[in-house]
Protein backbone atom coordinates (compact mmCIF):
# COMPACT_ATOMS: atom_id res chain seq x y z
CA UNK A 1 0.00 0.00 0.00
CA UNK A 2 1.13 3.70 -0.94
CA UNK A 3 2.15 5.53 1.73
CA UNK A 4 2.00 8.63 -0.59
CA UNK A 5 -1.12 9.12 -1.83
CA UNK A 6 -1.71 12.71 -3.70
CA UNK A 7 -0.34 14.22 -6.26
CA UNK A 8 0.03 17.42 -7.55
CA UNK A 9 0.87 18.93 -11.18
CA UNK A 10 1.17 22.87 -11.36
CA UNK A 11 0.83 23.67 -14.91
CA UNK A 12 -1.02 27.06 -14.50
CA UNK A 13 2.57 28.95 -16.17
CA UNK A 14 2.03 30.85 -19.89
CA UNK A 15 4.23 28.90 -21.59
CA UNK A 16 6.31 32.22 -23.55
CA UNK A 17 8.92 29.98 -24.47
CA UNK A 18 6.54 28.13 -26.90
CA UNK A 19 4.89 30.96 -28.31
CA UNK A 20 3.36 31.65 -31.02
CA UNK A 21 2.67 27.32 -30.12
CA UNK A 22 1.19 28.13 -26.62
CA UNK A 23 -0.51 31.45 -27.46
CA UNK A 24 -4.46 29.41 -27.65
CA UNK A 25 -3.25 26.31 -26.06
CA UNK A 26 -1.47 25.39 -22.93
CA UNK A 27 2.22 24.45 -23.35
CA UNK A 28 1.13 21.30 -21.04
CA UNK A 29 -1.23 20.35 -24.26
CA UNK A 30 1.76 20.34 -26.90
CA UNK A 31 1.91 17.02 -28.57
CA UNK A 32 4.78 14.36 -27.73
CA UNK A 33 4.09 12.34 -31.15
CA UNK A 34 0.24 11.87 -30.57
CA UNK A 35 0.16 12.30 -26.58
CA UNK A 36 0.18 15.41 -24.59
CA UNK A 37 2.77 16.33 -22.38
CA UNK A 38 0.30 16.42 -19.16
CA UNK A 39 -0.85 12.78 -20.17
CA UNK A 40 2.74 11.23 -19.60
CA UNK A 41 2.91 13.24 -16.36
CA UNK A 42 -0.59 11.63 -15.48
CA UNK A 43 0.49 8.00 -16.29
CA UNK A 44 3.92 8.77 -14.17
CA UNK A 45 1.68 9.37 -11.49
CA UNK A 46 -0.75 6.83 -11.85
CA UNK A 47 1.95 3.78 -12.51
CA UNK A 48 3.67 4.97 -8.96
CA UNK A 49 0.63 4.09 -7.59
CA UNK A 50 -1.70 7.06 -6.63
CA UNK A 51 -5.34 7.86 -8.05
CA UNK A 52 -5.71 10.74 -6.61
CA UNK A 53 -4.85 13.97 -8.48
CA UNK A 54 -5.23 17.66 -8.36
CA UNK A 55 -3.68 19.95 -11.47
CA UNK A 56 -3.14 23.82 -10.65
CA UNK A 57 -4.48 25.56 -14.05
CA UNK A 58 -4.63 29.07 -14.89
CA UNK A 59 -6.44 31.53 -17.88
CA UNK A 60 -6.65 29.78 -21.04
CA UNK A 61 -5.96 26.03 -19.74
CA UNK A 62 -9.50 24.27 -20.11
CA UNK A 63 -7.94 22.56 -22.47
CA UNK A 64 -6.72 20.55 -20.15
CA UNK A 65 -9.75 19.91 -18.25
CA UNK A 66 -10.92 18.74 -21.65
CA UNK A 67 -8.51 16.44 -21.93
CA UNK A 68 -9.35 13.99 -19.15
CA UNK A 69 -12.73 14.47 -19.22
CA UNK A 70 -15.45 11.74 -21.38
CA UNK A 71 -15.93 13.21 -24.68
CA UNK A 72 -19.12 11.01 -25.26
CA UNK A 73 -20.33 12.80 -28.61
CA UNK A 74 -16.35 11.87 -29.93
CA UNK A 75 -16.87 8.38 -28.38
CA UNK A 76 -19.99 7.67 -29.96
CA UNK A 77 -18.65 8.44 -33.36
CA UNK A 78 -15.75 6.16 -33.21
CA UNK A 79 -17.74 3.34 -31.71
CA UNK A 80 -20.17 3.94 -35.15
CA UNK A 81 -17.28 3.67 -37.42
CA UNK A 82 -15.58 0.64 -35.78
CA UNK A 83 -12.85 2.67 -34.17
CA UNK A 84 -12.49 0.15 -30.95
CA UNK A 85 -9.19 0.88 -30.77
CA UNK A 86 -9.72 4.84 -30.96
CA UNK A 87 -12.69 4.42 -28.61
CA UNK A 88 -10.92 2.37 -26.01
CA UNK A 89 -8.01 4.58 -25.73
CA UNK A 90 -10.30 7.68 -25.37
CA UNK A 91 -12.20 5.65 -22.30
CA UNK A 92 -9.02 5.00 -20.58
CA UNK A 93 -8.03 8.20 -20.94
CA UNK A 94 -10.92 9.41 -18.79
CA UNK A 95 -10.81 6.70 -16.48
CA UNK A 96 -6.88 6.93 -15.65
CA UNK A 97 -7.62 8.88 -12.06
CA UNK A 98 -9.21 10.98 -10.16
CA UNK A 99 -8.48 14.36 -11.39
CA UNK A 100 -9.69 17.91 -9.44
CA UNK A 101 -8.95 20.88 -10.74
CA UNK A 102 -8.16 24.27 -8.91
CA UNK A 103 -6.89 28.37 -10.28
CA UNK A 104 -4.08 29.98 -9.31
CA UNK A 105 -5.39 33.15 -9.57
CA UNK A 106 -2.25 34.93 -10.24
CA UNK A 107 0.88 34.06 -12.03
CA UNK A 108 3.01 34.31 -8.01
CA UNK A 109 5.18 31.48 -8.88
CA UNK A 110 5.99 27.67 -7.89
CA UNK A 111 5.89 27.82 -4.21
CA UNK A 112 2.22 30.05 -4.64
CA UNK A 113 0.77 27.31 -7.00
CA UNK A 114 2.03 24.61 -4.69
CA UNK A 115 0.07 26.44 -1.75
CA UNK A 116 -2.93 26.29 -4.00
CA UNK A 117 -2.77 22.42 -3.19
CA UNK A 118 -3.39 22.78 0.99
CA UNK A 119 -6.83 21.65 1.15
CA UNK A 120 -6.54 19.39 -1.20
CA UNK A 121 -3.53 17.54 0.55
CA UNK A 122 -5.27 17.86 3.40
CA UNK A 123 -2.07 17.02 5.98
CA UNK A 124 -0.24 13.86 4.28
CA UNK A 125 2.84 13.57 2.15
CA UNK A 126 2.59 14.64 -1.28
CA UNK A 127 4.41 14.21 -4.60
CA UNK A 128 4.95 17.67 -6.99
CA UNK A 129 5.29 17.10 -10.77
CA UNK A 130 6.47 19.74 -13.36
CA UNK A 131 3.11 19.40 -15.98
CA UNK A 132 6.15 20.13 -18.58
CA UNK A 133 8.37 17.62 -17.65
CA UNK A 134 8.43 14.28 -18.82
CA UNK A 135 10.63 11.41 -16.84
CA UNK A 136 11.15 8.07 -18.89
CA UNK A 137 12.17 5.36 -16.24
CA UNK A 138 11.87 1.88 -15.89
CA UNK A 139 10.72 2.04 -12.43
CA UNK A 140 8.55 5.60 -12.60
CA UNK A 141 10.67 8.73 -10.89
CA UNK A 142 7.88 9.11 -8.32
CA UNK A 143 7.60 5.68 -7.04
CA UNK A 144 11.63 5.95 -6.48
CA UNK A 145 10.78 8.82 -4.44
CA UNK A 146 7.73 7.31 -2.95
CA UNK A 147 10.94 4.46 -2.05
CA UNK A 148 12.67 6.96 -0.64
CA UNK A 149 9.96 8.59 1.17
CA UNK A 150 9.25 5.02 3.16
CA UNK A 151 12.72 4.63 4.06
CA UNK A 152 14.02 8.16 5.38
CA UNK A 153 10.54 9.77 6.50
CA UNK A 154 11.13 13.34 4.97
CA UNK A 155 11.11 15.46 2.15
CA UNK A 156 12.54 14.20 -1.06
CA UNK A 157 14.08 16.37 -3.84
CA UNK A 158 14.87 13.88 -7.28
CA UNK A 159 17.78 15.41 -8.94
CA UNK A 160 20.48 14.17 -11.65
CA UNK A 161 24.06 15.36 -11.95
CA UNK A 162 24.12 18.63 -14.46
CA UNK A 163 26.91 19.17 -16.71
CA UNK A 164 28.93 22.98 -15.34
CA UNK A 165 28.18 24.80 -17.74
CA UNK A 166 24.49 24.58 -17.43
CA UNK A 167 24.30 24.45 -13.45
CA UNK A 168 23.49 28.54 -13.60
CA UNK A 169 20.09 27.17 -15.09
CA UNK A 170 19.23 24.79 -12.39
CA UNK A 171 18.46 24.69 -8.83
CA UNK A 172 21.37 23.26 -7.06
CA UNK A 173 21.31 20.74 -3.59
CA UNK A 174 24.38 20.30 -1.28
CA UNK A 175 24.68 18.38 1.30
CA UNK A 176 26.25 14.84 2.96
CA UNK A 177 25.78 11.68 1.24
CA UNK A 178 23.83 9.19 3.36
CA UNK A 179 23.41 6.21 0.62
CA UNK A 180 25.11 5.98 -3.01
CA UNK A 181 22.75 9.00 -4.96
CA UNK A 182 21.34 9.62 -1.93
CA UNK A 183 22.15 13.22 -0.01
CA UNK A 184 20.78 14.77 3.51
CA UNK A 185 20.69 18.11 2.37
CA UNK A 186 22.35 20.98 3.96
CA UNK A 187 21.82 23.76 1.29
CA UNK A 188 19.52 24.77 -1.83
CA UNK A 189 20.79 27.13 -3.97
CA UNK A 190 18.12 28.78 -6.95
CA UNK A 191 20.75 29.12 -10.52
CA UNK A 192 24.36 29.83 -8.45
CA UNK A 193 27.35 30.15 -10.77
CA UNK A 194 29.40 27.09 -11.09
CA UNK A 195 31.95 28.41 -8.68
CA UNK A 196 29.30 29.46 -6.15
CA UNK A 197 27.60 26.20 -6.46
CA UNK A 198 27.51 23.52 -3.64
CA UNK A 199 27.39 20.69 -5.78
CA UNK A 200 26.59 19.60 -9.47
CA UNK A 201 23.40 17.55 -8.23
CA UNK A 202 20.19 19.82 -10.31
CA UNK A 203 16.53 19.89 -9.10
CA UNK A 204 14.40 18.16 -11.89
CA UNK A 205 10.93 18.94 -11.54
CA UNK A 206 9.55 15.92 -9.36
CA UNK A 207 9.23 16.87 -5.10
CA UNK A 208 8.05 14.77 -2.45
CA UNK A 209 6.58 17.04 0.49
CA UNK A 210 5.32 17.14 3.94
CA UNK A 211 2.53 19.28 4.92
CA UNK A 212 4.75 21.03 6.67
CA UNK A 213 5.99 22.82 3.38
CA UNK A 214 2.69 25.19 3.18
CA UNK A 215 3.54 26.68 6.58
CA UNK A 216 7.21 27.23 5.10
CA UNK A 217 5.40 29.00 1.63
CA UNK A 218 3.52 31.07 3.74
CA UNK A 219 6.73 32.60 5.45
CA UNK A 220 8.53 32.86 2.12
CA UNK A 221 8.57 36.71 0.91
CA UNK A 222 8.21 36.91 -3.20
CA UNK A 223 11.15 37.59 -5.24
CA UNK A 224 12.43 38.04 -8.34
CA UNK A 225 8.89 39.34 -10.22
CA UNK A 226 7.13 39.43 -7.28
CA UNK A 227 7.00 35.24 -7.31
CA UNK A 228 7.27 33.42 -4.43
CA UNK A 229 9.99 30.33 -4.92
CA UNK A 230 9.76 26.82 -3.82
CA UNK A 231 13.94 26.87 -3.27
CA UNK A 232 13.19 29.92 -0.97
CA UNK A 233 10.28 27.73 1.34
CA UNK A 234 12.38 24.33 1.42
CA UNK A 235 15.46 26.42 2.97
CA UNK A 236 12.81 27.49 5.55
CA UNK A 237 12.02 24.08 5.75
CA UNK A 238 15.26 23.03 6.33
CA UNK A 239 15.32 24.73 9.21
CA UNK A 240 12.63 22.84 11.14
CA UNK A 241 13.33 19.34 9.31
CA UNK A 242 15.65 17.40 7.10
CA UNK A 243 15.27 16.95 3.20
CA UNK A 244 16.86 14.46 0.90
CA UNK A 245 17.80 14.50 -2.51
CA UNK A 246 17.75 11.30 -4.77
CA UNK A 247 19.63 10.97 -7.58
CA UNK A 248 16.79 9.35 -9.66
CA UNK A 249 17.55 6.82 -12.38
CA UNK A 250 15.75 8.07 -15.91
CA UNK A 251 16.01 10.21 -18.28
CA UNK A 252 14.46 14.00 -18.05
CA UNK A 253 12.72 16.12 -21.09
CA UNK A 254 12.13 19.50 -20.27
CA UNK A 255 9.00 20.00 -22.96
CA UNK A 256 9.41 24.05 -21.99
CA UNK A 257 12.83 23.84 -23.91
CA UNK A 258 12.72 23.41 -27.54
CA UNK A 259 15.77 21.52 -28.53
CA UNK A 260 14.37 18.94 -25.24
CA UNK A 261 11.17 19.00 -26.78
CA UNK A 262 12.28 17.89 -30.03
CA UNK A 263 14.56 14.83 -28.44
CA UNK A 264 11.79 13.70 -26.89
CA UNK A 265 9.77 13.39 -29.80
CA UNK A 266 12.40 11.66 -31.63
CA UNK A 267 13.52 9.34 -28.93
CA UNK A 268 10.05 8.37 -27.93
CA UNK A 269 9.19 7.65 -31.24
CA UNK A 270 12.06 5.73 -31.86
CA UNK A 271 10.42 3.21 -29.01
CA UNK A 272 7.44 3.02 -30.76
CA UNK A 273 6.32 -0.57 -31.79
CA UNK A 274 4.23 1.33 -34.55
CA UNK A 275 6.70 3.74 -35.62
CA UNK A 276 10.36 3.13 -34.74
CA UNK A 277 11.42 1.02 -37.44
CA UNK A 278 10.06 3.24 -40.38
CA UNK A 279 11.27 6.47 -38.31
CA UNK A 280 14.94 4.67 -38.27
CA UNK A 281 14.97 4.31 -41.72
CA UNK A 282 13.79 8.01 -42.23
CA UNK A 283 16.20 9.59 -39.76
CA UNK A 284 19.13 7.33 -41.34
CA UNK A 285 18.38 8.73 -44.91
CA UNK A 286 18.46 12.37 -43.65
CA UNK A 287 21.57 11.80 -42.04
CA UNK A 288 23.12 10.67 -45.12
CA UNK A 289 21.59 13.46 -47.11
Amino acid sequence: MNTVRKAVIPAAGFGTRFLPATKAQPKEMLPVIDTPVIQYVVEEIVKSGIKEILIITGRGKRAIEDHFDRSTELEEMLKEKGKNDAFVKMREIAELADIHYIRQQEQRGLGDAIHCAKSFTNGEPFVVLLGDTIMQADVPVTKQLINFYNKYQSSIIAVEQVPREKISRYGIVGGKEVEPGVLELDTLVEKPQPEEAPSSFGVTGRYLLTPAIFEMIEKTSPGKGGEIQITDALKLLLQKEKIYAANVKGKRYDIGNKLDYLKATVELALQRADLGNDFRSFLQTQVKS
